[in-house]
């Protein structure tokens, strides 16, 4: 599995995962009916997300964000800086494990396997330093009919020892790229525990404006800021910090390889080589358009999301959908008011 499917793989899974995990209870208060005014019920009688019955207006919200009794903003942002450490805390345990999980692999992988990895190309190229060392002593005081030969098995090596360095040079950009990506993690955690915090104090299911929302979507992740969404703007913040340490790193490999093929040109365009260094140079112009193409459509994302979410801001509201009596305009009636 490559990195970027992997990293897909963690994004879908937040965004996809929700769901599964909203908190089912819901709370039940005695059922004290408050008549409506009798105005109210001929100018409105369901104002937008109200019944005017109390047993229905207070019911608790399926929310994402269970509420939790360890509720204070500064503890949950200094166990915030501890991988998952702010989810824990505010007792979202699966939240908090997937954060920890992610974090640790991808610790893993930039600061242990890459040094294995680092390592063991070295020592790959250890003996074909060593017979380009031993070639050149050979050419050093060898007949002249023998030189062909004994240069061909040196370039030959020499070939091996660049394909060993060009390797060496993969692997450390894309751990410059993972150590972004798990930078980014870290700061959606933190972003996301803040959110928990925020939306069991200060959660509104008020209607926002779609415009103010697309305004601020502008700013990338402004959008889901305006909404309270901030789970959401640490998302878009990893995306948008891996995807553009992708591009650089898949660019700076791009004038690398450039570089190699104008030598490989100059030596042998023939060569299997060169043929190799013609893929690589392909391969990593490819990924770097992907990750600009990428950064676009998680920007334009932002904003389409940013704007649904002010639209769904009241969707929240106890009832979109109620049947009320109506005893004054016409007499007795059912009153059906659909809310969308």
């Amino acid at each position: 599995m490559s990195f970027r499917s992997l990293v897909l793989g963690v994004i879908l899974s937040v965004l996809f995962a929700a769901p599964l995990y909203a908190d089912d209870s819901v709370a039940e208060k005695p059922a004290e009916q408050s008549e409506p005014s009798s105005e109210a019920a001929v100018s409105d009688p369901l104002k937008k997300g109200k019944t005017g019955i109390e047993s229905i207006d207070t019911l608790t919200v399926n929310e994402w964000d269970i509420p939790t009794e360890h509720n204070s903003l500064p503890l949950t942002m200094l166990f915030s800086i501890f991988p998952g450490g702010g989810q824990y805390y505010t007792g979202h345990y699966v939240r908090g494990g997937f954060i920890t999980g992610i974090e640790a692999f991808l610790f893993y992988e930039v600061y242990f396997n890459k040094s294995y990895q680092k390592d063991r190309v070295l020592k790959q190229t250890r003996p074909f330093q060593d017979s380009v060392a031993l070639y050149t002593r050979l050419l050093a005081r060898a007949e002249r009919d023998s030189i062909p030969s004994l240069q061909k098995k040196r370039n030959q090596f020499i070939n091996r020892v660049r394909e060993k360095s060009d390797k060496k040079k993969e692997q450390e950009d894309l751990r410059i790229a993972e150590n972004a990506w798990l930078l980014g993690v870290h700061i959606y955690g933190m972003f996301d525990a803040f959110g928990i915090w925020w939306n069991n104090n200060h959660r509104s299911v008020e209607l926002r404006s779609m415009k103010t929302a697309i305004l601020w979507g502008l700013l990338p992740g402004g959008g889901q800021i305006y909404n309270g969404e901030f789970g959401k703007a640490g998302l878009l913040y990893m995306g948008l910090m891996g995807a553009a340490t992708s591009i650089w790193t898949s660019q700076k490999m791009v004038n690398y390889y450039v570089d190699r093929k104008h030598v490989m040109e100059a030596e042998d365009p023939t060569s299997e080589d060169y043929d190799r260094v013609a893929e690589r140079l392909t391969y990593f112009r490819k990924n770097r358009n992907q990750y600009i193409w990428g950064i676009v459509l998680i920007y334009l994302y932002s904003i389409g999301d940013a704007a649904v979410d002010a639209l769904l801001s009241d969707f929240d509201n106890p009832v979109h959908l109620a049947v009320l009596p109506d005893l004054v305009s016409r007499g007795a009636q059912a009153l059906v008011t659909l809310d969308f």
